[in-house]
């Protein structure tokens, strides 16, 4: 089976009008990415997969942190609504700011609405994520069982703090709260070293190689560290949508020996890339299957 774990719930449920269209230009290199999306966009764009895990970002201006129109007030409510349109493929993931005074209100309602897990992003939300109230969260997010899906790594939005989202910052996380069950997205781009010293020391922290397969030395590098170090087994596959699709996500992973033509650098296993395409992601974070 394989697994999506990154992608984001599409901004529209019906075609999107031509005068609100958006594109990015600056996520990848070799083209804008179109920011809106409809639900049978999603679909087609994630085909390959079996089962995709779709979240939105909780920001209080969500065009300019992340360029996805998508109203604060709807982000978990609009997640929420994908997945049960078709829950047999579909995982709904909730987000909140931990600073929020109301963000474990705003967390119990969103498990009654049936999402199962948490994505944040502290550089786009401007929290420190080692603030006490953070910490606090975190430790609600373990005892409930609900996985946390972290950004982590570069972010082409100026506000954006880097300092939120270096690797190791999650082995801070994961020494305090250890029986949480957390993913680094990127492999924390373009720190991957950092990210796979802290994957292969903590048995339920993983990272999703979202996005890396867009830069060739990225991919490279993040993988083969990971076959030195022996994590390979702590790798998920993501896409990214809307960035990329998960075809593009599979095709990235398998052509990441391209470039080694001519040269004397080892090769990341053909098995090892399989690993990651088919990981058991589900098991991994502790979810079930879609019913």
């Amino acid at each position: 089976m394989i697994v999506d774990v990154h992608t984001h719930t599409p901004t529209h449920r019906d075609p999107v009008p031509a005068d609100e269209r958006l594109t990015f230009g600056t996520w990848r290199t070799d083209r804008p990415v179109v920011t809106t999306n409809s639900w049978a966009e999603y679909d087609e764009a994630n085909a390959a997969a079996d089962v995709t895990i779709a979240f939105n970002i909780a920001v209080d201006d969500p065009l300019a942190a992340v360029g996805i129109p998508s109203p604060p007030e709807r982000c978990n409510d609009a997640t929420a609504e994908f997945v049960k349109n078709d829950p047999t493929r579909r995982i709904g993931f909730f987000s909140v700011n931990p600073l929020d005074p109301k963000a474990l209100e705003e967390a119990d309602r969103s498990r009654d609405l049936g999402l199962v897990g948490v994505k944040l992003g502290p550089n786009y939300q401007n929290f420190d994520p080692l603030d006490p109230k953070a910490l606090a969260f975190y430790q609600y997010c373990e005892q409930h069982g609900l996985p946390i899906l972290f950004h982590a790594g570069a972010s082409p939005i100026r506000q954006a703090p880097l300092r939120y989202t270096f690797p190791l910052v999650t082995d801070e996380i994961a020494l305090r709260f250890p029986e949480l069950r957390i993913v680094m997205a990127h492999m924390g781009h373009p720190w991957a070293r950092e990210t796979v010293m802290t994957i292969r020391k903590h048995p339920h922290v993983y990272a999703d190689v979202s996005s890396i397969y867009l830069r060739p030395w990225v991919r490279y590098e993040s993988l083969i560290t990971a076959v030195e170090w022996g994590a390979t087994h702590k790798l998920l596959l993501g896409s990214d949508f809307p960035i990329a699709t998960t075809a593009e996500a599979i095709a990235g992973l398998r052509d990441v020996n391209s470039m080694l033509a001519g040269t004397a650098l080892p090769r990341v296993p053909d098995e090892a890339i399989e690993s990651v395409i088919h990981a058991d992601a589900l098991t991994a974070l502790g979810l079930s299957l879609p019913s």
